[in-house]
Formats: structure tokens, sequence, C-alpha cells
């Protein structure tokens, strides 16, 4: 058997475009070429990777078996054509696909992407930011070169690491209808009958939330449920309700004063947060520098 990483770069062009035109197109071959790469492909193999659906190509089980692997192994390719064609990784130009959820990626990552530029103005970062599951989901698809999630992995087969603690505060608007009580604190009475402004399910920051809340709070009350930090923050503002968010994603409404951190019997409440990466990436040095990882996190043996 003698497949070709050509042969497999034209394999996952059919299962992104379905058809063969439409992968020739994508990666500048005929459609006859890339017909023929098929064909030879499954013959090596001995099994049909796809099935004919009208004029469409469908993965069918061996290919979705196959895909993962082939994805790893052009990942690959591309991390020894990226380290391998200068000698001076730290300074080289680099471009990182970086996926991150939604407080992260807005509220951390920037700084460090500038930080980055300081040491290697060639670099470059391409921030992809979603909630914990499309990001987790993009790193299994190698379509992230790693990724930073606020909550508990669900994808199989990924490497997690510890990154860093995040802090968590309560906060209300002064638009509140009991802000004047707020001011002098909540009890968890208060807390327990209060309308909480929460993410969407499979968010990071909703399971944050919930992970600090629910153990003394033993539910909600009222739920008024918004699809981002930012409607969150604003809905706060507006006095819709109560909010949990990391301090990161509060600070300029906090600063400018509309936003206040409410005082509570709460212990402190923080999460982590989280790297997570699929076993066919490296880590090299400038996506360390990036997230100023330490030289034991996903150290390839």
């Amino acid at each position: 058997m003698h497949l070709s990483l050509r042969q497999l770069q034209i394999f996952s062009a059919i299962a992104e475009a379905g058809t063969t035109t439409a992968a020739g197109e994508a990666i500048g071959l005929s459609q006859s070429a890339v017909s023929a790469a098929l064909s030879e492909l499954e013959s090596l193999l001995g099994l049909p990777l796809f099935d004919r659906v009208g004029r469409r190509l469908v993965l069918n089980g061996h290919g979705r078996a196959l895909l993962p692997e082939a994805r790893a192994l052009l990942a690959g390719m591309t991390d020894i054509e990226r380290r391998f064609s200068t000698g001076k990784e730290a300074i080289a130009p680099v471009r990182w696909r970086v996926g991150a959820s939604t407080t992260i990626g807005n509220y951390l990552m920037p700084a460090r992407i500038a930080d980055l530029l300081e040491i290697n103005p060639q670099a470059h970062v391409d921030l992809v930011i979603g909630n914990t599951r499309e990001v987790t989901t993009a790193v299994q698809r190698l379509e992230v070169d790693i990724g930073l999630i606020e909550g508990p992995n669900h994808e199989p087969g990924l490497e997690v690491a510890e990154w860093r603690d995040d802090e968590l505060v309560i906060v209300f608007g002064e638009r509140h209808p009991l802000a004047a009580d707020l001011r002098q604190g909540a009890d968890l009475a208060q807390l327990r009958r209060a309308c909480w402004l929460l993410r969407e399910p499979g968010s990071g920051t909703r399971e944050a939330a919930e992970h600090a809340l629910l153990p003394h709070l033993h539910g909600f009350a009222e739920v008024l449920q918004l699809g981002g930090t930012e409607a969150i923050k604003q809905g706060a503002v507006a006095g819709l309700g109560l909010a949990c968010l990391s301090r990161h994603a509060v600070a300029d409404l906090v600063a400018l004063g509309k936003l206040r951190v409410l005082a509570t019997p709460l212990p402190l409440l923080s999460r982590r947060l989280w790297l997570v990466r699929h076993p066919g990436k490296r880590v090299p040095a400038s996506l360390r520098q990036l997230l100023a990882l330490p030289e034991d996190v996903f150290v390839d043996r």
C-alpha cells in the first residue's frame, strides 16, 4: 500500500466540498484528476469512502473513520513545513488559528495577541470565537490549532490541560427594581428569588454560573436567557436581572458605574479555564508565547 498525502488532501477536500468539481476548484486540480485520485485511494484501501447521492459524494462509515486521521496527518505536514522552513521559529512568519470561547476571546486574548506581535511582528493570529461546544468541535475537526474554553470538554479524544483561573462576580444595574436594596448587599433568600440573566446551554459562561451558584441557591426562580455576554451585560445595565460573569468581562461597565458588584454571603466564586488540542497538533514556541504556556504543558515526546 502506498498512500500519499496528496490523496488524503484530495479526500479531505471532497469531504468538505461534497463534489469532485468543487473539491478540484478548492485545491487547484481538474475534476478528472480529483476523481482519479479518489478512485486510486479507494482501490488502495479496498473500501468505498463515499456514498454517491445524486451528484454529491457523502461520507460513509469508512470515510467518516478516515477523515480525522487524514486531517491529523495533513495538520502534521503543515506543522513540519512551518517548523523547518526556517531555523528561527520564534521570529518566523507564522499564522495561528485559535478557537476561544466568548469571554476568553473577547476579554483575554486581544492583549495576548498584542504581546505576541511585540515579540514577533510577523506573526498573525486568527481568533475564532464561539461557545465552548463550538470551540471543542472546531478543535476536533482540526479547524483551529488550539482551543481555549470556559467549561468542560465533552468531545472525545482531545487532550485537555489547565490554563488559568478566572474570578466570577455577581453584578446588577442601577435600573434594577431593587437597586437601592442591592447596594447594601443580598442574602441567599434574595438571590434565590432573583431573576438571573444566563447564556444558552452549551456556553461555558452558563455552565460556570450554574456550577458556582446552584450548590448554594438550589435552583433559579426565574431565568432570562440571552445569547451572548454583551447582551447579558446590557441586560443587567437595563435592570432585567442579576448576572454572574467573569470580572474581566464586566470591568469596563463597573469602572463606568453602569454595573455594580453585588456583595453576598457566597464564597469567592471562580472557574477554571482550559486548553484543548487535537493529539495530531503540536504546540510550537510562538504558540506557547501567545498563551504563556509552561514548558510542561502539551509536551510532545
